[in-house]
């Protein structure tokens, strides 16, 4: 097993039990002592554990932030549960799905039932909440960490060989001229991966995100099968953006689409 998938298999384990020993790790991961030692060094280095006499456990949660039991209520949180319900409704039994990082994607992930389903995701606080659900089958791809992100070249191919059914992607700004856009231009690939390799593709982004624009476009709007959103998007603005060649799904008293 090459390092990275140990470092994955031990987050999983870190996230699921909140503390392992060397002994665990040596018998799950079939290397040496030495080996997880020099491990679990390597992820505390980047803040993911803290080592302990004999093993390891999380880091503090103002370092990650994944230990928090009630996060801080953030700016447009009723838009943003409102967009995570109806990205949720479109999900269906033993579906695999894909989870970019995001507000409105940790939302789906908190308010995803436990049951049979499959999900892709490289978002360290999506794998916090969905490592204890018994039914949720958890896929980690590879990279390295960016901020509570898993990216790089390691994580795209590794996505590109799955056959996810669903992907839910994040955006900064949902523009007419500009598409889909982000402020991290290193994450563009990883969403691109996303995008080309799942059945179906969606955006989901509060109304407050149209019209705006970052400074990477990672898709164009045709690119997705729909932008899902919340009951605050105004009529006028969808219109222009199903002009411009989206689909949009609003949410609200009884969903509907444009």
């Amino acid at each position: 097993m090459n390092p990275l998938r140990r470092y994955e298999k031990i987050m999983e384990m870190l996230l699921a039990a909140r503390e392992v020993t060397v002994a665990e790790l040596t018998e799950q991961l079939h290397v040496t002592g030495k080996t997880i030692r020099e491990d679990l060094a390597k992820l505390e280095e980047k803040g993911l554990l803290t080592r302990i006499h004999g093993g390891a456990v999380l880091a503090q949660a103002n370092q990650l932030g994944i230990l928090s039991p009630k996060p801080a209520a953030a700016p447009n949180e009723a838009e943003r549960l409102e967009t995570a319900a109806a990205a949720i409704a479109l999900i269906e039994p033993n579906d695999v799905i894909a989870l970019d990082g995001g507000r409105t994607t940790l939302e789906m992930a908190r308010r995803l039932p436990d049951r049979p389903l499959t999900v892709v995701t490289n978002d360290l606080l999506i794998i916090a909440e969905l490592a204890r659900r018994e039914q949720i089958r958890l896929v980690v791809p590879g990279g390295h960490q960016r901020r509570n992100m898993l990216i790089g070249a390691e994580a795209e191919a590794y996505i590109r060989k799955l056959n996810v059914s669903k992907a839910f992607l994040s955006a900064t700004g949902v523009h007419l001229e500009y598409g889909f856009t982000i402020y991290a231009g290193e994450s563009v690939d990883l969403k691109r991966a996303w995008l080309e390799t799942a059945e179906s593709s969606y955006v989901v982004a509060d109304h407050h995100k149209f019209g705006q624009a970052a400074l990477f476009t990672f898709a164009k709007l045709n690119e997705v099968e729909a932008i899902i959103t919340d009951s605050g998007m105004p009529s006028g603005t969808a219109e222009l953006f199903r002009q411009g060649g989206a689909r949009v799904i609003i949410e609200g008293s009884g969903s509907h689409e444009l």
